[in-house]
């Protein structure tokens, strides 16, 4: 007997399953030949999925899955409301390799989810590349100043100031004070993953600021 992956969702329980694939696909950047290629599974196959017009074998999903880079869990897990909690006093910090910043994560990261939110912890000194991708961005100042280029434009930015604008604008930013910073940053590009996360001990930025 074939094993196969739960129906698409009702509109009242969550987003279909289909939605879910061609969001993350799109979000990656992806074609339907790209996500074919990366893959395995037929483009004429995804597309019918992605139209909930099919429904895969868990073989297959987990083919899709591998091909967009999440765990399986991200089309067929399901979260219990206090998921959506995020404690102040458990919240885990981590950095990604070679990078000095330290982050928390605050939102969650539900299937079908848009929206991403961290706290950055900044170290003095600190200045990024020049960069641009899709999505948009809302920067909040908790603590600290940087200050921000966009399109050519430099802006300072202290506490309580916010900065609103489209990825696809260059980008860059820096910290030139002694001290660190903290800003809250919301945006819908995902740019963190689970497995590009190096754990940290909560006193590894407890000293910070």
């Amino acid at each position: 007997m074939q094993i196969t992956a739960p129906a698409p969702h009702d509109k009242s329980t969550g987003p279909k399953l289909g939605a879910l694939i061609r969001k993350r696909r799109k979000g990656l950047g992806l074609t339907l030949q790209g996500l074919s290629e990366a893959s395995g599974v037929s483009v004429g196959y995804v597309s019918q999925i992605e139209r909930d017009l099919a429904v895969p074998t868990l073989g297959t999903l987990a083919q899709l899955a591998e091909g967009l880079d999440v765990r399986l869990e991200y089309f067929i897990k399901t979260h219990k409301p206090t998921d959506a909690i995020s404690r102040a006093d458990t919240r885990e910090k981590f950095s990604l390799a070679g990078s000095s910043i330290t982050y928390e994560a605050l939102s969650n990261d539900y299937s079908g989810s848009e929206m991403s939110s961290y706290i950055m912890h900044v170290p003095a000194g600190y200045q990024s590349e020049t960069v641009s991708h899709e999505g948009e961005e809302i920067i909040y100042m908790l603590e600290g100043q940087v200050e921000w280029t966009l399109d050519g434009q430099r802006f300072t930015m202290n506490v309580g100031d916010s900065l609103h604008y489209s990825g696809t604008v260059p980008h860059a930013w820096s910290n030139p004070t002694d001290t660190a910073a903290r800003i809250l940053w919301t945006g819908t590009l995902s740019v963190l993953s689970p497995d590009d996360q190096r754990r940290l001990p909560p006193a590894t930025i407890e000293g910070e600021g």
